[in-house]
């Protein structure tokens, strides 16, 4: 554990937090926990075939894990939030700063600066940061001519020994900046001009730390894998909203997310010692008492990946950093710092998502070797069906904020394809926690594609 310090003493935005000191793991010890919790995830499922009070067990977890996703299907639908309408000269409209992190995007970039310096919000009350990772492409120069045409547009260039990734990135360039809130996005990212104004009033609640805009695949009509990522945009949505709604925990996607200059003060930035900056970020709002919010409209579009390796590459990166800070932060959640309806939700879902398919696998061996059904059955049907679900609830929620009509047809099928689509995150899981238990720490992340370049990046 180490004492992560506010980073930003001196900064009038954050001098009026209160003094307190933070207690966050450094990732140490990842491999060792890995390796624990996978010797106890097939050591116990093991002994659910062994012994006769197995199924019964797994019969009453089903039906806590049961009881909670129903009680988040019948929870009603997140109220809309009005915008924030412009045009009172009297108005203190929030300062806001966006920041983008960009290495070799000379693509992308333009359209992307173009956008944010023409938002429907007054150009006086934001800026927007470049930061150049040490692009070895033409992004330096792209840059230079921006920052030329657009007062708005600042840019830091990093070294090539700077560390720390998207993270260090996002940490180096954040004194330099004046938001009260702080957006991040991915060179790649499309947003519309008013969303701003539609991301702004969830922060009139002062227990809101940070705000989700909804994820939304640009070219989904590629073929099936971006299809069902479409698809999968739609599940997230809903189960963000859902989980919100119940009091559970909203999370952060990298993309579009939005961040209260003194919560991030108050988690000590960004974390460069994990390869998912936002999902970490997220357990450290949570931590920290903040909540977060989603927006469902206007998205904010990203490229998805076109060929099955590359999203082999890009999920087993995110499931890691997924599982990674549940490695980290468990001290802290058994603390119940979240509370009790945060930490459940929480639990929860860690159990569907990764002890699960953890668990299948022995599952299925003892299975075989018994000549019998696999004995999780009935939970890998549960959380299915939840999927199954959300996703169709999840995809009508778009095409009604979209106003399109809602074809049964259509839909049918985008839920039929996504959900055979997100199979791939039961094979995922369940190598990513067991290539963690056997192999050191890595920080690989895999660039997305760009006008049919693909390749595999590996920091410094």
């Amino acid at each position: 554990m180490s004492k992560i310090p506010y980073p930003w003493p001196n900064d009038p935005k954050v001098s009026d937090l209160p003094e307190r000191e933070l207690d966050y793991p450094e990732g140490e010890g990842r491999r060792r926990k890995a390796a624990l919790m996978l010797a106890l995830i097939w050591s116990c499922t093991i002994a659910l075939h062994l012994f006769s009070i197995g199924f019964w067990a797994v019969c009453c977890l089903t039906t806590v894990i049961s009881m909670h996703w129903l009680r988040m299907i019948r929870a009603p639908e997140l109220p809309a939030i009005e915008p924030l309408k412009l045009g009172d000269p009297e108005a203190q409209y929030p300062f806001v700063s966006l920041l983008v992190s960009a290495k070799n995007e000379e693509a992308v970039l333009a359209p992307l600066v173009q956008t944010l310096c023409n938002l429907d919000y007054p150009s006086e009350r934001y800026e927007v940061w470049i930061v150049d990772d040490n692009s070895i492409d033409q992004t330096p120069e792209v840059l230079a001519q921006l920052e030329d045409k657009y007062s708005q547009l600042h840019v830091l260039r990093r070294l090539a020994e700077a560390g720390g990734g998207k993270s260090g990135a996002l940490n180096q360039v954040l004194p330099l900046t004046q938001g009260e809130i702080i957006g991040v996005f991915d060179a790649d990212a499309r947003v519309s001009a008013d969303l701003l104004c539609r991301v702004l009033p969830f922060f009139d609640d002062q227990q809101v730390g940070a705000v989700q805009v909804r994820k939304q695949i640009a070219n989904a009509d590629t073929n099936f894998w971006t299809r069902g990522q479409a698809a999968e945009m739609g599940l997230d949505l809903y189960l963000q909203q859902q989980r919100i709604a119940v009091g559970g925990v909203g999370e952060l996607r990298g993309n579009g997310q939005f961040v209260r200059r003194q919560a991030l003060a108050s988690c000590g930035g960004w974390n460069e010692a994990t390869i998912t900056d936002d999902l970490d970020l997220t357990f450290r709002l949570h931590l920290n008492h903040w909540d977060i919010g989603i927006l469902p409209m206007p998205a904010v579009q990203e490229e998805g990946v076109t060929r099955a390796l590359a999203l082999w590459h890009q999920r087993n990166r995110w499931a890691e950093g997924g599982y990674q800070r549940y490695l980290d932060y468990w001290p802290l959640i058994l603390r119940n710092r979240l509370g009790p309806r945060k930490t459940f939700d929480l639990v929860v879902f860690w159990f569907a998502q990764y002890v699960l398919p953890t668990a299948a696998v022995p599952d299925l061996v003892m299975a075989t070797a018994r000549n019998q059904l696999p004995l999780l059955m009935p939970m890998t049907s549960v959380t299915m069906l939840l999927s199954l679900v959300g996703m169709w609830n999840g995809l009508g929620r778009i095409r009604r904020a979209e106003r399109l009509s809602p074809s049964i047809l259509v839909m049918f099928l985008q839920t039929v394809r996504g959900t055979l689509y997100t199979c791939h995150w039961f094979l995922v899981m369940a190598c990513v926690t067991a290539r963690m238990s056997v192999r050191p720490k890595r920080l690989k992340w895999v660039k997305t594609l760009r006008q049919d370049d693909y390749q595999i990046c590996l920091p410094e």
